[in-house]
């Protein structure tokens, strides 16, 4: 599915131009001005899958960022969006093959990150309504409590359950269960699952943090099926091998100048892979 079917950055002669613009030159950064025009991107035609690849500091997430700025996706987490973020946004433009559903969204490491230490810091504050349920079940089996107004009631019925259960029992019933925590594998893999639902336009930034090869090449093929069957569209910022060999995914490479498109199988990073493994070939072949 293609709803985003091309997107256009300022090149080098419409940021100079906003330049002679500003009246005032005292910003440290004119972030994220000259970040992708120096590799000359210009623009963007979109597969069912499109991927950026490049090193850090090559402008992949930055495009990522400014894209989902321009068509307001949501996101869950903050990024470095500076003065001149909505005066570079103003200066882009795109065209839509399909209405951008509602829903559509951008994904970043900083979400799952966010996610996992939601969940366990959900975790520690039921340890510790844990233990004051403890302290409070000991307080009032062993009370003298005496009921002496109507007032008192809910303190007495408090006293007999402590009265007639178990410690453990008294607890259970009285304490949400442990919400399960899983590896960080695990939780970020879930959280895509979660939120990459059907029929939507889904801006990942770099995917891959926190999943094992193993959750990777899960990943890769969840979303292989969210592209082919389910109606999704995806723009990924990826150096992760598995994620770059999707099926029929368009790969720009952002380590280029001006910025092409490339077989993932070209890649300098997938190369190295490849090198790596040609080299030591016979040893997984156990000779």
């Amino acid at each position: 599915m293609i709803y985003l079917s091309e997107f256009r950055f300022p090149d080098a002669d419409t940021e100079f131009d906003f330049f002679l613009s500003v009246k005032r030159t005292c910003y440290n950064t004119y972030y994220p001005f000259e970040v992708l025009s120096k590799n000359g991107l210009e623009q963007v035609r979109f597969a069912p899958v499109t991927i950026f690849y490049g090193g850090n500091g090559s402008g992949k997430s930055t495009a990522l960022n400014v894209i989902a700025e321009k068509l307001e996706l949501a996101r869950d987490t903050l990024f470095n969006r500076t003065n001149f973020f909505e005066d570079y946004t103003r200066l882009c433009g795109y065209e839509t093959q399909l209405p951008v559903p509602t829903g559509s969204r951008m994904i970043t490491s900083d979400d799952v990150f966010d996610f996992m230490l939601n969940l366990r810091t959900l975790n520690e504050g039921i340890h510790r309504k844990r233990e004051e349920l403890f302290e409070e079940y000991l307080d009032a089996k062993y009370s003298d409590f005496q009921l002496r107004s109507i007032e008192d009631y809910d303190r007495l019925k408090q006293v007999n359950q402590s009265r007639s259960r178990t410690q453990s029992r008294y607890v259970r019933e009285h304490l949400m269960k442990n919400v399960r925590e899983h590896s960080n594998g695990e939780s970020a893999f879930i959280y895509f699952v979660e939120k990459v639902q059907e029929n939507g336009l889904y801006l990942l930034d770099e995917p891959e943090n926190s999943l094992s090869p193993e959750k990777q090449q899960e990943l890769a093929q969840f979303l292989e099926g969210s592209a082919r069957f389910y109606g999704c569209q995806l723009v990924i910022a990826t150096h992760s091998p598995f994620l770059l060999s999707l099926r029929g995914a368009r790969v720009y490479n952002f380590d280029e100048s001006p910025v092409a498109v490339r077989k993932w199988s070209e890649l300098p990073n997938v190369r190295a892979y490849y090198d790596f493994f040609k080299e030591h070939e016979k040893e997984f072949a156990g000779e």
